[in-house]
């Protein structure tokens, strides 16, 4: 399968699923903004900022304004998924189903030395031609780094059910009250990507 096969898949399938990632995200003080993909960062274990972080965060804070909410990226080499059978890794016959992710947001509140970040993708899967799956568990992993130290890491199992006429489904994810302690200054990215 071509990536332009995939990006003709069930059109109304994909504006139903990012307009609802824009409508979770649309609660937050900013507006939702798509990033463009790509982006390189090192694989990341399950994290969360110190309660030390937080609250030295909170103590030292320079007053921040909205505009400071970090970017969010496509991490290198976590833009697709492909799963195939019979351990035949690459072999176009043996491919059970891909992922991709179509768009990726993100939306903060910056107050009392925390940036509180909610963040979210849409993507699609597609079966292959050795793919009868109803069901599949997408392994997504949001993270985000302050200086390049994983502030926040978590991976997520997205079970997505494939439509047996089209073949494909969309799937969304949203994640919500990601605190990260914020002094002024540094550089601080969000990552999403497949992990799997």
């Amino acid at each position: 399968m071509t990536m332009h096969s995939l990006s003709n898949a069930a059109p109304a399938v994909r504006l139903a699923a990012i307009s609802a990632l824009a409508l979770a995200l649309s609660a937050c003080s900013m507006g939702s903004m798509f990033a463009p993909a790509a982006s390189n960062t090192a694989t990341l274990q399950d994290a969360s900022p110190a309660q030390q972080d937080v609250v030295a965060g909170s103590t030292t804070a320079l007053p921040a304004i909205a505009t400071e909410c970090p970017p969010i990226k496509v991490k290198l080499g976590g833009e697709a998924l492909f799963y195939y059978g019979k351990g035949r890794v690459g072999n176009a016959r043996d491919l059970n189903y891909q992922a991709v992710i179509d768009k990726q947001s993100r939306n903060c509140v910056v107050s009392n030395g925390l940036i509180t970040v909610k963040m979210g993708v849409v993507g699609r899967v597609l079966l292959g031609p050795a793919g009868s799956q109803a069901s599949v568990d997408i392994p997504i992993r949001f993270s985000v780094e302050r200086d390049d130290v994983a502030m926040f890491s978590q991976k997520y199992d997205i079970p997505v059910a494939i439509n047996p006429q089209t073949q494909t489904a969309d799937f969304v994810k949203v994640v919500e009250n990601v605190a990260i302690p914020y002094t002024g200054g540094e550089n601080i990215i969000i990552y999403v990507g497949f992990d799997g």
